[in-house]
């Protein structure tokens, strides 16, 4: 059986962590506050901040037991490749060749993806052949779209 890991950037790691430190110090006590609050008020069995407090305790335990499956498993990448080639941490600025148009991607792992934030996965088809490419490389992958080409322009890496 191939063991779960979870490849992720030392940023993603750190933002993680402190994810899991606000649900665990700051949250449960809030919601444990508001759950005391409701049942002072008297009967639960028919209140509704009871109820909503304990929904909000449910969704906030599964969100830590999450981030500690996600933390056990994490791999943190070497991130020590040279600045003009294209790992997991890199911020690339390329250009669709076949939509004539310049995209810029910060790579990440699977687990740190969200797209919408300009963070890609290594595992998509497009993060998959940007990885290990250098600047004025043109890569080419098949996405849901069809193929797709890309030259890349320019890589930089975080300095934190």
């Amino acid at each position: 059986m191939e063991e779960k890991r979870n490849i992720m950037s030392r940023k993603g790691l750190a933002k993680l962590e402190e994810e899991l430190h606000q649900l665990k110090v700051v949250k449960r006590r809030e919601i444990a506050e508001k759950i005391k609050e409701a049942r002072e008020q008297g009967d639960v069995s028919e209140n509704a901040e009871y109820d909503a407090a304990l929904d909000e305790q449910r969704v906030m335990e599964s969100r830590i037991d999450e981030i500690e499956e996600i933390i056990k498993y994490a791999e943190v990448v070497d991130e020590n490749l040279d600045d003009d080639t294209v790992g997991i941490g890199s911020t690339v600025k390329f250009l669709d060749m076949t939509y004539d148009e310049e995209l810029e991607y910060t790579i990440v792992g699977a687990t740190e993806a969200d797209i919408l934030q300009g963070l890609m996965s290594n595992d998509s088809p497009i993060g998959q052949a940007l990885i290990g490419a250098h600047v004025g490389d043109e890569v080419e992958t098949e996405t849901p779209e069809g193929i797709c080409r890309f030259r890349i322009l320019e890589i930089k890496r975080d300095e934190d």
